[in-house]
């Protein structure tokens, strides 16, 4: 029996709603609640681990600087990230609760494997850093492979800088967030972070770590140099509208992890601009638990 106009109608519209809807909130758990929700958190002072730093050290005050700045903003645990196949920003600290990623240079030689290799079954490094955009590569690029393969070995995470580089001579067509969608989709063991957000193509990020179970991101650097001496709406504007969008979209509170990239901004104004872009009951998750999840090593140096 065909339908009257006016049920074909309401058919109709049921049929694009339905599918507005699936588009909207396609989402895991199949509606718009989080899975779940942080422990509660009594005050506003809250153990953190701040999952994008550098130790490049190039005083003996700038090391004291590091403490300083951990201590005020009460960083239990860290991730440092090295550069030039983990030669250069390398500095022992696991004793301080501080893990370093193997930062691929330029060449990757069968050397320089072999040293990852051997750095990560000794500890000396507990994940692996890729460059998006310093190097002139695509994560896609077969260079890349043998890090790829000794991250699933290990089982560490791999953390791609994305977005902006400070650097003129960076390429940022290679920095793109959307290029590891394929990455995480051909390297299914292997968990990725895409750092920085992928800011400012923040959407692209967002939608890369929302896809896949095995992509996450850290907000670090959204603004360098001393918030302090900025304007509230240019934070607002840049940091915690941002944010406040992507923790949104992903729907999934276990996908952020609080980073700053000191030291191009104070780990202690960072936590707090960050903080107002995260639901209260979601900080332990942001600012502590996910960065445990996602670097295994740092539970055992984490000073809480």
């Amino acid at each position: 029996m065909m339908p009257t106009g006016k049920f074909l109608i309401l058919v109709l519209l049921i049929s694009a709603s339905s599918v507005a809807c699936s588009r909207l909130h396609l989402k895991k758990n199949g509606s718009d609640a989080y899975p779940e929700k942080s422990s509660s958190i009594q005050s506003d002072s809250i153990p953190v681990i701040d999952a994008h730093i550098h130790t490049g050290f190039e005083t003996p005050k700038d090391r004291a600087e590091f403490f300083n700045q951990i201590k005020s903003a009460r960083v239990v645990g860290a991730v440092a990230h090295t550069g030039d196949n983990g030669r250069r920003d390398y500095d022992d600290l696991r004793s301080k609760g501080v893990i370093h990623c193997f930062g691929v240079g330029s060449t990757f030689t069968r050397t320089d494997q072999d040293t990852l290799d051997q750095g990560l079954k000794s500890g000396k490094f507990s994940c692996i850093k890729i460059y998006l955009g310093y190097i002139h590569r695509y994560a896609t690029d077969p260079f890349y492979k043998p890090a790829y393969r000794l991250a699933e070995k290990h089982g560490v995470p791999v953390v791609f800088h994305t977005g902006d580089t400070i650097d003129r001579d960076g390429k940022v067509k290679f920095a793109d967030p959307l290029t590891i969608d394929e990455i995480a989709v051909d390297h299914r063991k292997v968990n990725f972070v895409i750092a920085h957000c992928g800011n400012p193509w923040i959407e692209s990020a967002a939608e890369v770590a929302y896809k896949n179970p095995n992509v996450y991101l850290d907000g670090s650097a959204f603004l360098i140099g001393d918030l302090s001496k900025m304007p509230a709406d240019k934070i607002e504007d840049y940091v915690v509208k941002p944010l406040r969008w992507i923790f949104g979209y992903v729907e999934d509170p276990t996908k952020l992890m609080f980073g700053s990239d000191w030291p191009l901004a104070p780990i202690d104004q960072y936590v707090e601009a960050f903080k107002k872009a995260i639901p209260r009951e979601h900080w332990n998750a942001v600012f502590h638990d996910n960065a445990l999840r996602v670097f295994p090593r740092l539970r055992k140096v984490t000073t809480q």
